[in-house]
């Protein structure tokens, strides 16, 4: 079986695009989605629409629950939460349809299968903590203890948009990156593909160039904060992006 692995797609249309005719050109059977359809990019709709159309296996992701959170906590989060973030959460919020919603409202956090007789999981962010980030740096020995707890030798993260291949007690660890909102310094939309078989397990990750103008064009013509253009066009988190703002000693982006 051959799997696109995607995940952190953040509203980006067209990174999504590009990665999806990428992996059918690569002969992707299926698509396995780790979540954060949503969130910064100008396009939470068309992300989910495209994915359902595409009958994806997806998974809740933390964004993905905090924007559906944003109703309800939307006065408290104005006072208290930096504003590019409130923003973000905000248009994600207000641009989906109550059908999509309500998609997202049903998804599981993690999905577990069996694939040529091969235990996987696929989840958000690590089999043990919601709010827990694996990376390339995680230690092996917690990585060790996770593919314990999990039980399964296949397992699918994201939420950390670092993507990383390792195998550790027998267990493989699959993060994908960021199709649409890398952090690491590399615009490009970042995905792996998957192969299973019964005698190996194969994973090949890509980075792909996508039509990032217009997505900045988009972000732009919708009044979206600059900063979250400049995240697209960098490659990196919005903290970083604000930073070096105040560094350079300029007026924030509004």
């Amino acid at each position: 079986m051959k799997v696109a692995i995607i995940g952190d797609v953040h509203a980006n249309l067209p990174a999504l695009e590009a990665v999806l005719a990428h992996a059918r050109a690569q002969g992707a059977e299926a698509i396995w989605n780790v979540g954060d359809f949503v969130g910064y990019g100008p396009f939470p709709d068309e992300v989910i629409e495209r994915l359902r159309q595409g009958y994806a296996l997806s998974t809740s992701g933390s964004y993905d629950r905090k924007v559906l959170r944003f109703k309800k906590r939307k006065d408290k989060w104005r006072r208290k939460k930096q504003l590019e973030k409130f923003l973000a959460c905000q248009w994600a919020y207000e641009r989906l349809s109550k059908k999509n919603r309500r998609y997202l409202r049903f998804l599981s956090r993690e999905i577990r299968m069996k694939v040529q007789t091969r235990r996987v999981l696929v989840t958000h962010t690590s089999p043990g903590s919601s709010k827990e980030s694996l990376t390339g740096e995680t230690p092996a020995r917690r990585l060790g203890e996770m593919a314990g707890e999990a039980k399964a030798e296949v397992i699918v993260c994201g939420h950390s948009h670092q993507p990383f291949v390792r195998r550790v007690k027998g267990s493989w660890f699959i993060n994908p990156g960021s199709v649409g909102q890398p952090r690491d310094g590399d615009p490009r939309a970042s995905y792996a593909m998957l192969q299973i078989t019964a005698d190996d397990i194969q994973v090949e990750p890509h980075r792909l160039a996508y039509d990032v103008d217009a997505l900045v064009t988009a972000m732009r013509d919708h009044s979206l904060p600059e900063a979250f253009a400049q995240m697209a066009l960098q490659g990196r988190d919005l903290d970083a992006i604000l930073e070096d703002r105040a560094r350079q000693g300029a007026e924030p982006w509004r």
